[in-house]
């Protein structure tokens, strides 16, 4: 199968300031899918501009027309599953069936305690997110649901018509721990991973690799405990978070390269971040763009 290339553009732009222009110069460029972070803020953007993720991809919809487009991700951190089944079934619609949504436990971050709750321990974010992820897919694919569970409710929840994709839009799970793993498995389409964040400081490219092989390893293992062929989801790698850390970026072939690595572990699809000057993401934005367009051939 063919590597497909995406990006992640974060929402820390003006529309009309140069963030409308980044997703229309996406699909120009050939991406396969546009995403963006569902945070209330992030890390070192926290104290500047940052906008919601909804509205930026509703935007990214009416100015786009092939370019798919998604979260990567949202989590239960801020969101409930009656509400953001709402917003994703109009998205839906207004994307005419481009919509991919990125979905993960969630983490400590800001998002964390922005609504004036403690951060859940790493047990409760895996609570929690087995209990949303069943409960969105009923409710993007149900006219009516009624749920009664320990931390969300549904009571007479309408969704008509759904979604334009059917049965829904997909479900890209990000997880490498078990019980993740078997939602990924058991819900999703994509399955998302961004590495080995043990690695991250210390770690050798080596290293990240063969983390990265056990965590799909671990996968195959949750799909057959269902009885589901692994090969049916896709597999995504977000990068900017392994040991590589921008190197990709510098250059084509260090980025064929890169790729090629990963593609052998059975991804299916790469996303790099849209470049971001006097950031973690700053890389050559003609350098990127040369990807962009040459680097699916080379790894197709």
């Amino acid at each position: 199968m063919s590597l497909r290339l995406s990006t992640v553009i974060l929402p820390y732009r003006r529309w009309h300031e140069g963030g409308r222009a980044a997703w229309t110069r996406a699909e120009e460029l050939g991406f396969h899918t546009a995403y963006t972070y569902d945070h209330l803020s992030w890390r070192t953007f926290r104290d500047g501009p940052w906008f919601g993720a909804v509205p930026t991809l509703t935007a990214a919809a009416a100015a786009t027309e092939r370019l798919r487009l998604g979260t990567l991700v949202t989590s239960p951190n801020f969101r409930h599953p009656v509400t953001l089944a709402k917003e994703l079934i109009s998205l839906d619609d207004i994307s005419g069936g481009r919509i991919t949504l990125g979905i993960g436990a969630g983490g400590t971050g800001f998002d964390a305690t922005a609504l004036g709750q403690e951060p859940w321990t790493p047990r409760e974010r895996a609570d929690r997110f087995a209990e949303f992820v069943p409960l969105l897919d009923r409710l993007l694919t149900e006219d009516a649901v009624s749920y009664d569970g320990d931390f969300y409710s549904a009571h007479e929840a309408r969704n008509i018509p759904g979604c334009v994709q059917r049965p829904r839009l997909p479900f890209a799970v990000a997880a490498t721990g078990p019980r993740g793993l078997r939602l990924a498995a058991r819900y999703g389409q994509a399955w998302v991973t961004t590495g080995d964040p043990k690695l991250y400081e210390n770690g050798t490219p080596e290293q990240s690799v063969q983390a990265i092989r056990g965590q799909a390893e671990k996968l195959a293992d949750a799909c057959a405990s269902l009885g589901r062929d692994v090969s049916e989801l896709d597999k995504v790698l977000l990068t900017g978070f392994t040991p590589d850390r921008s190197r990709p970026l510098e250059s084509l072939d260090a980025f064929v390269d890169f790729a090629g690595r990963h593609q052998e572990l059975g991804f299916t699809e790469i996303v790099i971040h849209w470049p971001i000057p006097d950031s973690d993401f700053a890389a050559d934005q003609k350098i990127f763009e040369r990807i962009a367009m040459e680097a699916p051939t080379q790894l197709a």
